[in-house]
């Protein structure tokens, strides 16, 4: 398992980093699109939803909503990430109610595993993330690299701080391997990335202030998205959402957390008025 998903690890890297920062305007958007529409069909199976035309058509309608937002979403200037911000702002609500839903499981499992209201979610979870990501990468490459090293610094701090000090249950029905702890060293790992960048920014006074409490939300959202997928393929009976990137699982795996903290950190953005 290790040696799979070493290897898938340094296939992709060179594909994601050209994406990102070869230079080449569609190519990130395309890859972006190419994740969410694989995530969507992933989506299905976690919906319980086997029929292949029924999948397909939600496949379709995410591809059909992101073509909807793809205007606003490429345009790479205040004005874009201002046409967002409510959308944004609407998927951030969500993940406020998805937080009451993590912390009751099972209790209020059904209360969410309703057919048209998985649909909705996997909107929600889908859509705002492609536009999100998009619009990031469109202001500079390196504020879409921002928030994955958000997201990646909260991972990789959990992992070795809850291997080591980790004793605290975090959300024990949903994902038994996470701790307190290790929720812990996530932030105080992506505490010192924000510190770096908003040094190398010359960030001050309240846009500094702003930027600190944007970013720490954005860390926490991820480790919502995180939570949120585990408790719908526990639902589900799913261990992995698919097997796509062999060693690491489906799309909706690897992305899982960005679907919460990119969507929140570019609300965020959008309320504070930039950065």
């Amino acid at each position: 398992m290790l040696k799979e998903r070493v290897i898938t690890a340094l296939l992709l890297l060179p594909v994601v980093l050209w994406c990102v920062f070869g230079g080449v305007a569609s190519a990130f958007p395309l890859f972006a699109s190419a994740i969410i529409l694989a995530a969507a069909w992933e989506w299905t199976a976690m919906m319980r939803v086997s029929a292949l035309l029924a999948r397909l058509g939600f496949v379709g309608l995410v591809a059909a909503a992101m073509y909807g937002v793809k205007p606003q979403a490429l345009s790479f200037d205040a004005a874009g990430v201002n046409a967002l911000g409510p959308l944004m702002a609407g998927a951030a609500l969500f993940w406020l109610v998805a937080l009451v839903w993590v912390r009751r499981y099972p209790g209020d499992a059904q209360r969410w595993d309703r057919p048209f209201l998985m649909l909705l979610i996997g909107l929600l979870l889908l859509v705002p993330t492609w536009a999100g990501l998009v619009q990031l990468h469109g202001q500079s490459p390196w504020w879409l690299m921002y928030v994955l090293l958000l997201v990646w610094g909260a991972d990789t701090g959990a992992y070795f701080a809850g291997r080591r000090f980790g004793k605290v249950k975090l959300a024990p029905s949903v994902s038994p391997a996470k701790t307190r702890e290790g929720l812990y060293g996530g932030l105080v790992t992506t505490s010192i990335i924000m510190l770096v960048v908003a040094f190398n920014l010359q960030l001050a006074g309240l846009q500094f202030l702003l930027f600190a409490v944007v970013s720490a939300t954005t860390v926490l959202a991820s480790v919502l998205g995180d939570l949120f997928e585990s408790m719908v393929k526990r639902r589900a009976g799913i261990k992995d959402s698919g097997k796509i990137f062999p060693g690491h699982g489906g799309a909706l795996d690897r992305i899982d957390s960005i679907t919460a903290a990119a969507p929140v950190f570019l609300a965020g953005w959008w309320l504070a008025g930039g950065f």
